[in-house]
């Protein structure tokens, strides 16, 4: 018997369950935030929905974007069939464990949830540690992170414990940022150098090691600070140290002169509220202008929005045989996630002095675009990435 192709790569099965959960989740979260119903357990409402973003929703789309790509970029084995079944299986069994937790024993949500991560390190460690390039190998540390972040969580919310709840959280958010800035600092200068060559703009610049270590640096102290309680004029000072750095790194990439490239130009916008975010982290902590929380919407909905759609599309595409373009259905989708980025941003920036209906209405409306994002992807992939490849070579070039 023909095995199904949605099993034939990691893509498949996580971009569709992650897009199809996507507007579930919006719906549920907005629902309990407009006060028609509540949501199961204990914490606060934002706890809750920020839980699910992560450790449901964007868990699922990294691992299909991660997973896929490491055959091309690492030379490592397929991860499909039986493997990525159980996988998928226990991404579910997670989702299952999250909303049913206020029923089941403490203990058992975590370790249901937590299985994912457990089980994606042991199938990657062997692989990645046989790989060329030792650079791959810091993908461990990063699902390590998660998988911590996620106990820690249920632990917090096991005890009440909001505030261990929230840092978690935030942990876990910094893990996706530091996996951001170095996958995404390998793809997007190499996608946007072939495009520069193609269209006869120049050359790209030269790889420079030591920005990135600056960078990397200046990210994982800001991290440290800012989960360790550190002062807010040293997690300030860091996050603006990340805004320039980060600035000059993507400023060297030349996105501009490929604007013009619909599938490069949500990646470099990515980046742009990446920087966005560090800068709105920056104000807060250094004057106290402007609400702390305001860099997390820059990063989760404008930073990770826009790279996922950009990426999602590109490896439908070239993953399943279908030239490397972009559908106008999904630069509608785009601009829906760019849109749904401004209003959530503006409207937690300015909650202090804006009418409360006001800043209801812009939420409402930034967490139905951004639903809406993933609606228009479901609409042109869905049937795709249930579907045969056409018969197309695949390059580590074309990721």
């Amino acid at each position: 018997m023909t095995p199904s192709p949605l099993w034939a790569s990691a893509f498949r099965p996580f971009y569709l369950l992650g897009s199809l959960y996507a507007p579930l989740l919006a719906i549920a979260w907005l629902g309990a935030y407009l006060g028609h119903w509540q949501l199961p357990g204990a914490l606060p409402l934002k706890l809750l929905h920020a839980h699910e973003f992560i450790f449901g929703f964007a868990a699922a789309i990294i691992l299909g974007i991660v997973i896929t790509a490491l055959p091309s970029w690492a030379r490592t084995e397929e991860i499909e069939g039986g493997r990525l079944t159980l996988l998928v299986a226990l991404w579910l069994l997670g989702r299952i464990a999250f909303w049913t937790s206020s029923v089941l024993p403490a203990p058992l949500p975590a370790i249901l949830d937590c299985l994912l991560y457990a089980a994606a390190i042991a199938m990657l460690a062997p692989q990645l540690a046989a790989a060329k390039n030792r650079f791959y190998l810091l993908l461990l540390p990063i699902l390590a992170g998660l998988f911590v972040a996620n106990l820690c969580y249920y632990h917090g919310a096991a005890r009440g414990d909001a505030d261990l709840a929230g840092q978690s959280l935030r942990g876990a958010i910094y893990t996706i940022v530091v996996l951001y800035v170095l996958k995404g600092g390998v793809l997007a200068p190499i996608f946007t150098g072939t495009a520069l060559r193609e269209t006869g703009r120049g050359e790209p610049p030269a790889f420079l090691m030591r920005l990135e270590l600056a960078g990397f640096v200046a990210l994982l102290t800001l991290a440290a600070w800012d989960l360790g309680g550190a002062p807010r004029l040293w997690t300030g000072g860091a996050a603006l140290a990340c805004t320039l750095l980060y600035g000059l790194r993507s400023a060297r990439w030349q996105g501009w002169r490929v604007a013009d490239v619909p599938l490069l130009l949500p990646m470099h916008l990515g980046f742009a509220w990446l920087l966005l975010a560090f800068a709105l982290k920056a104000v807060a902590d250094l004057t106290g202008a402007l609400p702390e929380a305001a860099w997390l919407h820059a990063f989760t909905v404008g930073s990770l929005g826009m790279m996922m759609l950009g990426l999602m599309t590109r490896v439908s595409q070239r993953h399943t045989g279908r030239p490397l373009e972009m559908p106008p259905a999904m630069m509608v989708a785009c601009g829906a996630m760019f849109l749904a980025a401004v209003l959530r941003v503006a409207a937690g920036v300015g909650a202090g002095g804006d009418p409360q209906v006001v800043q209801s209405q812009a939420i409402a409306l930034a967490t139905l675009l951004w639903a809406g994002a993933f609606v228009i992807y479901l609409g042109c992939y869905a049937r795709v990435l249930v579907s045969p490849s056409l018969p197309r070579r695949v390059t580590s070039a074309d990721f």
